[in-house]
């Protein structure tokens, strides 16, 4: 989702699904608090990163904003997708994109990614691909990393996608003990795909 450039509030635009079942297919979304959906360039360049991992998959997209992120895994065959978004315009919006699909494996909740990073997943089970596109310029990955460690939100072969400020230090990353697996610099914002550290083994 991402908020680094700002929108005029309550100016409708449109975002477009870049491929599966929903390819081509356009839908509404708010101006709400300078919402910026990934660019289809860098949206296009994820896929390709993820396509082998969706069909089945279990996905968790932290900031929704437009849902261009959680959307496009579902059109493209996750399992389910839960859209966490605390603005409520906002949410009311993919809510009604998600009728507009038919999308039944989308489901949309209002609410903090951080509140709800406290408890346990829904369910208990973990997910397969967590979506982490925050505010730029809050400094809420690393936190909302720390949180799906500590909560079991993950197990050891999850991916998470993060899209972050270009200029961003990364140090915590492998403080956490995550690992770069793929990465690309597209405008205002760096997109890394990342995975679990090898633990080292002892001597």
């Amino acid at each position: 989702m991402g908020r680094s450039r700002r929108a005029p509030a309550g100016r409708s635009a449109r975002i477009r699904i870049i491929g599966g079942a929903w390819r081509r297919r356009w839908l509404p979304v708010l101006g709400v608090g300078g919402l910026r959906p990934t660019a289809d360039a860098l949206r296009e360049t994820l896929f390709n990163w993820l396509q082998p991992r969706l069909p089945g998959a279990r996905v968790l997209d932290l900031f929704a904003g437009t849902g261009a992120l959680g959307l496009e895994a579902a059109s493209r065959g996750a399992d389910s997708v839960l859209l966490v978004e605390r603005d409520a315009r906002a949410a009311a919006q993919l809510q009604a994109n998600c009728e507009t699909l038919g999308a039944e494996q989308v489901s949309v909740r209002r609410d903090d990614a951080l509140r709800l990073l406290a408890g346990e997943p829904p369910g208990g089970l973990p997910f397969d691909l967590v979506l982490v596109d925050p505010p730029f310029g809050q400094g809420r990955v690393a936190p909302v990393l720390e949180a799906l460690r500590a909560h079991d939100w993950l197990h050891a072969d999850s991916r998470i996608y993060v899209e972050i400020e270009s200029e961003a230090d990364l140090e915590f990353l492998a403080a956490g003990g995550w690992e770069i697996e793929r990465e690309r610099q597209g405008g205002q914002a760096r997109a890394l795909l990342l995975a679990r550290a090898p633990v080292a083994e002892a001597a």
